[in-house]
């Protein structure tokens, strides 16, 4: 019999580890369903349609996808893509200073940078980073599984979702050992937008000797020029890390980027993987940060926030459903169910999510169980025909579950 015990051969965090949970394990794509629940682009990727066929390869109409070269390993440096996601963020709303591909690390998605960032920084046993909760649940699972422990401060209460700025600093301060703090703007489940002014104040600190990580997946979404990338190059232990697989539509490809200064992106881009970007993957980029991808993006994003503006003022008319919990700043809404009673309620919320996704094949995200958030439903914002088909749908759903 084998003496191999896994019990006691795993690491006892890995063993504790509760995954995190994505929008599909619940529910999948069965083809009919519309699916407002992982805060993708419904309008779909800034590349010609008939990519698809293989037709619009290497034709001067597309990206150059050198499929016959794919015996060789991807350029493990990535510095023309790098330019082009320098050249997007450079906006002088922040600093005069250029973006350079020497600010940069990619990887495969956000979630790579947030991981990296923790083996570079902290201690396994001893070392841990700070949240806000309601947030991301990345930050705490890729904590466990580097032994890393968390202090949680909440964001002050809906619907400003900021950062309690008091709280953080006096953690700062108190706290031993905070390496990092992870703070994501506009926010997830939240849909705000952190105050710069906040940062900076936690930038400020006197003493803490720490890393600030800025995460704007959906920065796109807000209003221009919020995006503090360019930032990086007033701070010394400032990250802002951004992805593409929101307002680019290009969640599959799973393209990430940490800006921060020169020093920091040497460690990252030293502890990386050396061929992370595969060749498709740079190449569809690079296409998307181009002329005719960025034309095909911003066209598509002001369609999502059209979206997003007839959702707010439609969603109030439907009875039972609650405040606007969150912010404006996202491709996707946290809005309050309610019981019969008019209070925002988590057993109503659940009873709401199940009944879309099972029997009217519209799948959103159940948050109520997230600080804050007592009976809300993340609503990611789809096409016109989408957000049609979810307010008839909801409608429906909570005129059965509160017995009208």
């Amino acid at each position: 019999m084998s003496p191999f015990n896994l019990k006691t051969c795993a690491r006892p965090n890995i063993l504790a580890l509760e995954p995190y949970r994505c929008a599909r394990d619940d529910y999948k794509d069965d083809g009919t369903n519309i699916l407002l629940d992982a805060n993708e682009n419904a309008y779909g990727p800034p590349v010609p349609s008939n990519l698809g066929t293989g037709s619009g390869s290497g034709s001067g109409s597309g990206p150059e996808l050198d499929l016959l070269g794919l015996h060789r390993y991807p350029d493990p440096h990535q510095r023309d893509l790098k330019q082009l996601l320098c050249s997007l963020r450079t906006t002088h709303a922040h600093t005069d200073k250029l973006l350079t591909p020497d600010n940069l690390c990619v990887g495969v998605g956000s979630d790579e940078a947030i991981d990296a960032l923790l083996r570079c920084f902290c201690v396994p046993g001893r070392d841990r980073i700070l949240v806000c909760p309601p947030t991301y649940g990345m930050y705490s699972v890729s904590a466990q599984v580097n032994d890393v422990g968390l202090v949680k401060i909440p964001l002050l209460p809906a619907p400003s979702f900021a950062v309690d700025v008091p709280r953080v600093l006096e953690a700062l301060s108190t706290e031993p050992n905070i390496k990092i703090i992870y703070l994501c703007s506009p926010g997830n489940p939240t849909g705000s937008l952190l105050a710069k002014e906040d940062i900076r104040q936690v930038l400020e600190h006197p003493t803490w000797n720490g890393v600030v990580v800025v995460d704007e997946a959906y920065i796109d979404f807000a209003p221009d020029s919020a995006s503090l990338a360019e930032w990086v190059n007033e701070w010394p232990n400032l990250v802002v890390m951004q992805t593409l697989s929101k307002a680019f539509g290009l969640a599959g490809i799973r393209l990430g980027v940490a800006f921060t200064s020169p020093p920091i992106a040497r460690l990252l881009n030293s502890l990386k993987a050396p061929y992370n970007i595969s060749s498709p993957t740079s190449a569809l980029a690079s296409y998307a940060l181009g002329p005719e991808g960025l034309k095909v993006m911003r066209a598509n994003k002001e369609k999502l926030i059209q979206q997003r503006e007839r959702l707010v003022a439609e969603l109030p008319l439907v009875p039972g459903v609650g405040k606007l919990a969150g912010g404006e700043s996202s491709n996707f809404l946290l809005y309050e169910m309610l019981d019969k009673e008019g209070k925002p309620s988590n057993e109503t919320a659940l009873k709401v999510y199940e009944k879309l996704a099972e029997q009217k094949g519209v799948v959103v995200r159940f948050r109520g169980k997230e600080h804050g958030c007592e009976g809300c439903l993340r609503i990611t914002v789809g096409t016109e025909e989408e957000v049609t088909r979810f307010l008839a749908a909801l409608r429906e759903a909570l005129k059965e579950v509160r017995g009208e």
